[in-house]
Parts: C-alpha cells; sequence; structure tokens
C-alpha cells in the first residue's frame, strides 16, 4: 500500500531561472530531461538583487527542491562560502571549464574548487552612432576615454547613455571605472569582513569626477538618476536626435537588429550603429570592460545531486551556449562557440571585440560579502547628481567600512 501511494516517475528538477532568454531556456530544459529525470523551469525576480534574496531565502532554509539555480556571477562566493552550493568535481569540473575564457572562468571559482558552471558571458562595450562619432570628429577606438565622449555628445547635440539606478548596474559602472583607473573598491577579500576598502583613492575620486561631469553635462540624459540597460536604448535613435554613445551589455545588437525585422528601425539606421572597447577612465591606461553573465549552480540540500550536476553540463554545452548567443544575444563563455557558423549574422569585428573584452575585462569584487559591499556602495553614490570626487568616495569609504563591521545598516 505504501508503493501504491507513492510518487511514480522520474524525480522534476526545479532550475531557477532569470527572465533572460526564457525561451531558449525552456528549450534548453526540456532537450536535457532524460529518461531519469525532468528539467522545470521556475522564473527568478528581474533583478539580480531580487534574484540573490529568494535564492539565499531558500537555500538557508536548506530548501531540497532547489536543484538548479541561474546566479549572477557574483554571488557564486557568498552562496559557496554558506555551504549553499555543491562542488563540481573532477570530469564535471572539466566539462564545465574546458575552454571557458578568462573572465567568466574566475567567477566559478571560490577556495581553488569549481562552484558553479559558466552558461553565458556578458561584458559591455560603447555603442555609438557613427554619424554622432563623426561630427565630433572622434576616433572611436580603444583609446576613447569618459571624457572625451561626454564632451563629444555635450557639443554635438547628443547624450551618453548609462545605467545610473540604484540597482546593481550601477555599481558595474562604478567599478569598471575604478578598475580603468588602477584601483579597487575593496581588496584583500579573502579576508571576508575584513576585507581592505580602497574606494577612498585617486581611481575612487577619478570615478567620482566623470560621473559628476556627466550629471552636469548637456549630455546627460532626462532620466539619469532612474536609468537602466532598457531606458537608453531608445536615445540611440531619437526622432530628428543626433544620437547617443551609450554604454550597456552584448544584447544591445540583437535588439536593434529585431527592431528592422519588425520595421521600427531602417537598415541605414542599423549601419550606422558603431562599437568601441569600453571608456578609458584614464587616458594612459587600458579600460576594464565589465565582466558578468550567467552561471548555474547546483544547491547543495538537492536530493538528486547527481542528476542535478549532470543537468547543469548538458544546459552549459557549447551547443547551449551557441542556441542562447544566436537566438537571445546571449553571448558565450567558451571562447570556441564564437567561431560558429551560427553567429555569423554578427559583424565582423563585434565578437572578437566580445572576446577580447572578457578576456581582459574587470570583475565586481569577489567576496562573500558582496551584497553588503555592492548595497553600501549604491546607498551614498546614488543619486549620481550627488556625487563629487571631493566627499563621495571618502563617504562611501566610511560607510562600507562601518558595514562591514557591523556598525551600521544598509
Amino acid at each position: 500500500m505504501l508503493t501504491a501511494c507513492g510518487s511514480s516517475g522520474p524525480p522534476t528538477l526545479n532550475w531557477y531561472v532569470n527572465p533572460d532568454g526564457v525561451d531558449t531556456l525552456t528549450s534548453l530544459a526540456e532537450q536535457c530531461s532524460t529518461a531519469d529525470y525532468d528539467i522545470d523551469i521556475q522564473l527568478l525576480p528581474s533583478g539580480a538583487t531580487d534574484q540573490r534574496t529568494q535564492l539565499a531565502r531558500r537555500l538557508a532554509a536548506e530548501d531540497s527542491s532547489t536543484d538548479l539555480m541561474s546566479l549572477d556571477p557574483v554571488f557564486v562566493p557568498e552562496f559557496a562560502n554558506a555551504g549553499w552550493l555543491l562542488p563540481f568535481e573532477g570530469e564535471a569540473a572539466d566539462a564545465v571549464t574546458d575552454g571557458i575564457l578568462a573572465g567568466p572562468l574566475d567567477t566559478v571559482m571560490w577556495e581553488d574548487q569549481v562552484f558553479a558552471a559558466p552558461q553565458w558571458a556578458n561584458t559591455q562595450v560603447v555603442w555609438f552612432r557613427k554619424s554622432l562619432a563623426e561630427a565630433a570628429d572622434l576616433t572611436m577606438d580603444d583609446t576613447v576615454t569618459w571624457d572625451q565622449i561626454i564632451e563629444a555628445a555635450a557639443d554635438n547635440d547628443g547624450t551618453v547613455g548609462i545605467q545610473a539606478n540604484r540597482y546593481e548596474a550601477y555599481v558595474v559602472l562604478i567599478n569598471a571605472m575604478i578598475l580603468g583607473a588602477g584601483g579597487d573598491i575593496v581588496s584583500d577579500t579573502e579576508a571576508g569582513k575584513e576585507a581592505q576598502v580602497d574606494i577612498d583613492s585617486e581611481a575612487g575620486r577619478k570615478a567620482a569626477a566623470i560621473i559628476q561631469k556627466l550629471a552636469d553635462s548637456d549630455a546627460a540624459q532626462s532620466d539619469l538618476t532612474v536609468s537602466n540597460e532598457g531606458t537608453s536604448l531608445g536615445q540611440m535613435y531619437p526622432d530628428g536626435g543626433a544620437g547617443e554613445f551609450m554604454t550597456n551589455w552584448t544584447f544591445v545588437y540583437k535588439n536593434y537588429q529585431d527592431l528592422v525585422e519588425s520595421g521600427d528601425l531602417t537598415k541605414d539606421d542599423l549601419d550606422d550603429l558603431g562599437w568601441a572597447r569600453y571608456p578609458r577612465t584614464v587616458a594612459d591606461q587600458p579600460s576594464a570592460p565589465p565582466v558578468g553573465g550567467i552561471d548555474i549552480a547546483v544547491g547543495a540540500f538537492t536530493e538528486n545531486p547527481d542528476f542535478a550536476l549532470e543537468a547543469a553540463q548538458c544546459v552549459t554545452t557549447s551547443k547551449a551556449q551557441e542556441a542562447l548567443a544566436r537566438d537571445e544575444g546571449l553571448m558565450p563563455a567558451r571562447g570556441e562557440v564564437y567561431d560558429s557558423p551560427e553567429l555569423s549574422e554578427y559583424p565582423e569585428g563585434l565578437l572578437d571585440l566580445w572576446q577580447t573584452s572578457l578576456d581582459e575585462g574587470g570583475a565586481r569584487p569577489k567576496s562573500a560579502y558582496y551584497a553588503l559591499i555592492s548595497g553600501a556602495v549604491q546607498s551614498v553614490w546614488h543619486s549620481p547628481t550627488s556625487v563629487s570626487p571631493d566627499s563621495t568616495p571618502e563617504d562611501s569609504a566610511e560607510f562600507l567600512r562601518e558595514v562591514l563591521d557591523g556598525k551600521a545598516l544598509l
């Protein structure tokens, strides 16, 4: 009677995914389901911070139904350090790290172990209207600086698009600017809460000066203080306007390409779209393009660990990454996929730029306490209209130190 009343059929693995590329992720879940298990998609909130909160609550409660999860790379150290993730070992570790580009590979490592499988990688470039750059007589190559694009936009009726709302992408911007000037937000992150706070530095002041310059400039967009990845997309092709210089992720090209196919943009509009390496913070030092993406981790409390580790490998293969790039504009973490004929629709040079940016870019602080670090920086550096090189880096260093020491709350 106990057998008759029990569940039948293969177990279901719950895969919590962020809302990017859901159609392809659903297809991957179907393809990677086997006679031994089914993979079922569960949607997480759209924001990285909200995604972390929901997953952390489940895992802190030792939820056995959290089998697979899509993690923003910055949360891998925290979750691994808390004992919430299963490590990939032996052949499984080799399978998910073979051929991975340097930037994404670093995101899945914690204390010399592999705790996640890179599924897709993200980086930022500066997107721009070629006609705007030409009007400004500005050469858009890997030496272009933030100061140059702000001045070029302001002098030629253009704008500069960034992500400056009070959320994670604003920290991405601040971190990239600081790294580009040779600094760090924090260092010695292996020390946990005792990490060295470095944001009050010449590099921090240079980053603050750039944000202040843009906020005070005619190049600032009207929604600067609440801007995100999507809000500045429409400013590239404003009615009768000159367009913009915009730092944003790899999805941008496919976004505009799809608008041509739908008739909302013309082929001439798309031909006027240019791209270059992320802007330099200082003229004499290469920029540090942001590194992001999604890593697939396995919950430590799953009732089906072997199946979950196998499934994680399946949804991150080269073929899986190829499908995400081709159909969703979510770029591969594995270098060989960039040579796939399936990606031939991307213009010459763009794939190479993304690979270089991922290999030479800079990650956000790799810390088990990253959520505290990010929250503290956001709270002081927002709003961008209040940022000052004379006070913001110093104030944020003091507040971050107090937060890490438990003397202040976010």
